[in-house]
């Protein structure tokens, strides 16, 4: 725990943020939004520090811009990271379905791609999901297909490489997703 440098928290949800107090025992420095530190339970703690969309800071070598994305929590970010040393940047996104923003000069990406349109379908037809949860998927998830757009209206002439995450397990298809992404990008593409 000591070579931690300090934590970005994207958004409240559990899956996201339940190590968050134990970090903050260990003296490690959490960075998120106001109501993700709320939502947290975590206000008030000197190791807590709440962040605003837009407005950039630094740990370490690092430069990051925090932006705002679209889920249900309440203030979720995604993080644009950049060294100072090489200049590297890596953008970092998971839960929302959308991404506003556009980056320039983007050598890294870390993005979530949870489902496809087919998957859903599929897992519809085989009772793995109701039916009735499927738009809360759509406004709280990445789809492939919107990763895709997404990645399109970027810069991506530097990324080399691209890390798909949160993939879900009865809606997506990691070997497809791997190969729509790595060709239509070009970069070297990675399930985590």
């Amino acid at each position: 725990m000591s070579k931690i440098d300090a934590c970005l928290i994207s958004h409240s949800h559990k899956d996201h943020s339940k190590a968050a107090k134990d970090l903050l025992q260990q003296c490690v420095d959490v960075y998120a939004s106001g109501g993700t530190i709320e939502t947290c339970g975590i206000w008030g703690h000197h190791r807590a520090h709440a962040i605003k969309a837009l407005q950039t800071f630094i740990i370490g070598s690092f430069t990051i811009l925090p932006f705002d994305v679209q889920h249900d929590a309440k203030e979720p970010l995604g993080f644009l990271l950049t060294s100072r040393k090489t200049g590297e940047k890596l953008l970092f996104f998971t839960d929302t379905y959308y991404i506003k923003y556009r980056f320039q000069g983007l050598t890294h990406i870390m993005a979530e791609c949870n489902y496809d349109e087919e998957s859903v379908q599929k897992s519809i037809a085989a009772g793995y999901i109701p039916i009735d949860l499927v738009p809360r998927l759509v406004k709280s998830h990445m789809s492939l297909e919107h990763l895709l757009d997404m990645l399109k209206a970027n810069d991506l002439s530097s990324v080399r490489q691209i890390y798909l995450m949160h993939l879900s397990r009865n809606n997506s298809n990691a070997d497809k997703y791997k190969g729509d992404v790595a060709r239509a990008t070009g970069a070297e593409v990675y399930i985590c």
